[in-house]
């Protein structure tokens, strides 16, 4: 699966800065910029940040981060087994019940 918005729905926890985007410039303002209040694409924090973003919000659910791959995580409820692969905006869920991965 792919999450489309991944990196739009991060909240940054510094301040970062970057010049007025084409086409936005007021005349006698070209030297101001523009504080960002959420991520976006290309920056270098994003990833960090959905990272840390979704690595908290995964755990709510049950799933346990494997300890030698940091990107797989794993939810074990009686014979029920689920595990979920990410990378970077990407996921795979692999499971041996439909029922629990639907």
């Amino acid at each position: 699966m792919d999450i489309k918005t991944t990196f739009l729905n991060v909240n940054l926890d510094e301040s970062i800065y970057m010049m007025q985007p084409e086409g936005f410039v007021f005349q006698d303002q070209e030297q101001k910029v523009c504080k960002l209040q959420s991520s976006i694409y290309g920056l270098k924090q994003a990833f960090r940040s959905w990272n840390i973003r979704f690595d908290t919000a995964i755990k709510t659910y049950g799933f346990e981060q494997n300890v030698d791959k940091p990107c797989v995580y794993k939810h074990i409820v009686d014979k029920k087994v689920v595990f979920l692969v990410l990378y970077i905006d990407d996921f795979l869920l692999i499971g041996n019940d439909m029922g629990v991965l639907s």
